[in-house]
């Protein structure tokens, strides 16, 4: 039988998970995952492809639209003011545990506020988890370095390549970051990729899954770079590559300690 056209229409109230929304915001943090088939989430002037079982992130008050193929499922849960991510958007890719938390939480069909706080309070136990920096890595304040920095996370492109791009060269960028940022663009890149490589370590993928998210070619490369950041040896990091990056005791009591502005809301 498969999937037929009138199953999205068969509650109302949920037929945009099946089809999709205009562009819209809301004053609370929010999460969009992917649960089958394809989409796009349009969000600030950029087109972010969802794929099956990613997540993005989106800080309070951020414009986004949902544009799903046929047979297609995205889920949006809202979360408590304060669980917001590091950067307006924060494009979290596939974390096992959302999907298995997002599957328990259809599976389970919760219906009062109270048992939607209990898989709503999972998720943000989650993200603040997965939210901890392991390692510092500050923005830039310049914005043309700021926006070469953001672009170079996921991107393989040289120094050079990216600084052409915005018109400055590679010597008053370096000297940017270094003045900024105390760190070399090499360094910060680094970093800023293995805090991708362990929020997916933290949620559950595997280490040749994470390394490749974080743009490194090989679980090796991986350790290897953890290592030298955290100063943990690489033998440890071969048993458990977090020993490099422990969950900070100020995230580790979930959001107890976050004031609620207002209850949580039911996801979408």
């Amino acid at each position: 039988m498969g999937f037929r056209r009138e199953f999205a229409t068969a509650v109302p109230e949920t037929t945009m998970r099946f089809t999709g929304h205009p562009m819209h915001a809301h004053a609370q943090p929010h999460v969009v995952h992917m649960v089958m088939g394809r989409g796009v989430l349009t969000v600030e002037g950029e087109a972010i492809v969802l794929e099956p079982r990613t997540s993005v992130w989106l800080a309070a008050g951020v414009p986004h639209a949902v544009r799903l193929e046929e047979h297609s499922i995205v889920l949006g849960p809202l979360l408590a003011a304060g669980v917001e991510p590091g950067r307006r958007i924060e494009r979290l890719g596939v974390v096992p545990a959302i999907t298995d938390l997002m599957l328990a939480r259809m599976a389970a069909e919760p219906r009062t506020e109270e048992q939607h706080a209990v898989f709503t309070g999972a998720l943000e136990e989650l993200l603040l988890r997965l939210g901890s920096e392991a390692f510092a890595a500050p923005l830039p304040v310049h914005p043309l370095v700021a926006r070469i920095a953001e672009v170079s996370v996921g991107s393989p492109a040289t120094l050079a390549a990216l600084c052409a791009r915005v018109g400055m060269s590679e010597r008053q960028v370096q000297r940017i970051f270094a003045e900024e940022t105390g760190m070399s663009f090499s360094r910060w890149r680094t970093r800023r990729r293995l805090n991708e490589a362990v929020r997916c370590l933290r949620g559950g993928s595997s280490g040749m899954s994470a390394a490749r998210t974080a743009g490194f070619a090989t679980r090796a490369g991986l350790l290897r770079a953890l290592s030298r950041e955290s100063g943990v040896p690489i033998e440890v990091l071969r048993e458990d590559p977090l020993a490099a990056a422990p969950v900070p005791p100020a995230v580790q009591g979930g959001v107890r300690g976050i004031e609620r502005l207002s209850p949580p809301a039911a996801p979408r």
